[in-house]
């Protein structure tokens, strides 16, 4: 895949054509029932130098399963709004999560909706990007309607190190950066005073933008976080229930709000979580399935 990223796209103007040529002719990643399968097996989850709820580190077993390639998009999600007519849970609570650039401050913002993902006064979501602004349920409905289902914390992990050896930092290897260019959407700058669009983008990018893992996945880290199945707890802790509507949910991979030096989100192992029914203009989801025999 060609990759134009910001580095890429400052560069003189003589090349600019070429980037728009390549962004038009590349298919957008995160097509509704494209799936990677998984193989199962022993892996390891968690970090013995991570955050406290990374640790520890251990090791984990898994079936073999099918993943999505890519996140859900805004247009895979209209689809599935004008075939349910469902109502999200923003929709419903009449806004969503939108964090201030410059200050970092979190607000519900009324009207902000997986359409306008950051309140009814700013651009609609281009249809390529990662869908946002879904609560835990919305994906979960989504992923019902696709016959699928939200992956588990430990399905994530696992398939976020497959095809690399040893213990990974993220999904497409040890580095952040090659020959200079971004490997994912993250914060580039002083979080949260000034995001420079090193990489190319402020907030989401379309699905695929920086290539694939090892395994053929996209979007594995930054650009959004994503929901898991999983009920959240701190490793060795006791986990609440996953049919607990209350408990709070794990997500995963980070998203474009992450400063490596800071919450460094788009680790493999590292973790986040929200209350179900919570919607936020940086997290998203990708579904799974078993594999029938």
């Amino acid at each position: 895949m060609t990759m134009c990223t910001g580095r890429t796209r400052r560069r003189a103007l003589a090349g600019a054509w070429f980037c728009l040529l390549a962004w038009i002719m590349t298919p957008v990643a995160a097509v509704a029932g494209e799936m990677i399968t998984i193989p199962g097996g022993v892996g390891r989850m968690g970090s013995d130098t991570g955050l406290p709820d990374e640790r520890p580190a251990h090791d984990i077993e898994v079936q073999s399963f099918r993943l999505d390639r890519s996140p859900v998009t805004v247009a895979d999600f209209a689809a599935f709004i004008r075939a349910t007519g469902r109502e999200t849970d923003a929709e419903r609570l009449e806004g969503g999560a939108v964090m201030s650039f410059g200050t970092g401050q979190w607000r519900l913002v009324p009207g902000a909706t997986w359409r306008t993902p950051y309140g009814p006064q700013r651009p609609e979501a281009q249809v390529d990007h990662p869908v946002t602004q879904v609560s835990h349920s919305d994906a979960e409905a989504y992923c019902r309607w696709r016959d699928k289902r939200l992956p588990t914390e430990k399905e994530w992990e696992f398939a976020a190190r497959a095809g690399q050896d040893g213990e990974p930092v993220y999904a497409f290897g040890d580095r952040l950066l090659r020959e200079g260019e971004y490997l994912a959407n993250v914060w580039t700058g002083i979080f949260p005073v000034l995001n420079t669009a090193e990489d190319g983008f402020k907030t989401t990018s379309p699905v695929g933008a920086f290539g694939t893992t090892p395994i053929g996945l996209t979007d594995m880290a930054g650009n959004v976080w994503e929901w898991t199945s999983s009920a959240y707890a701190p490793y060795g802790t006791d986990t609440p229930q996953a049919d607990d509507p209350a408990a709070p949910r794990v997500q995963r991979g980070g998203s474009y709000l992450c400063d490596p030096k800071l919450c460094h989100g788009f680790r493999v192992s590292a973790r986040g979580h929200a209350t179900p029914d919570s919607a936020h203009m940086h997290v998203g989801f990708r579904c799974a399935a078993d594999i029938l025999n």
